[in-house]
């Protein structure tokens, strides 16, 4: 499969975290993993994905939970973008915590430009803001107020086996009730 590289040579590799979409709670009997996309979700995903292709955010790899919300937000998301990305769905993004995030994150090779996390709150959330370390730049005001579902943080990080030692770089957050 053929990837789009978002790295040059000397750039920084990116980093997006993207919150799943709105799920439904209609079925009380449903497990918590199995709980598919809300309607409002359905709309939200594509409009993340139609954003990411605008700012050429184009992940060469995805890493996805594989909890159904999850699943069918990149589905949704990933038709929007000009090239697809490798994807990779792991059920230990599952509710994971920062730290599991970041070690997974800490394995990926160096050459890999840009990854994108779909994956759930409060572990992105969490991760996002420790990333950050030191004075949040504006763009995490709006983070700050709320992580909602279909939100995504968009970070230059220095490396990936780094990562979470130094600050990285929050370029922009998005919420879908921003590009409607």
């Amino acid at each position: 499969m053929l990837t789009y590289c978002l790295a040059v040579k000397g750039s920084m590799p990116h980093l997006l975290l993207l919150r799943h979409a709105k799920s439904d709670w209609s079925d009380p009997a449903l497990a918590d993993f199995d709980r598919p996309l809300a309607q409002r979700g359905r709309r939200a995903a594509p409009l993340l994905g139609r954003f990411i292709a605008e700012k050429k955010w184009r992940p060469d790899l995805v890493l996805c939970s594989s909890a159904l919300r999850a699943r069918q937000t990149l589905d949704l998301v990933l038709p929007e973008l000009p090239v697809g990305p490798q994807v990779r769905f792991l059920r230990s993004l599952y509710l994971a915590p920062p730290s599991r995030m970041l070690s997974l994150l800490h394995r990926q090779p160096a050459a890999t430009g840009s990854i994108m996390v779909v994956a759930h709150n409060p572990g992105m959330e969490h991760l996002a803001f420790q990333l950050l370390g030191g004075t949040p730049p504006p763009a995490a005001r709006k983070m700050a107020e709320k992580f909602p579902t279909a939100a995504l943080a968009h970070f230059k990080v220095s490396s990936w086996s780094g990562l979470g030692g130094t600050p990285a770089d929050l370029k922009d957050f998005v919420r879908p009730k921003d590009l409607a």
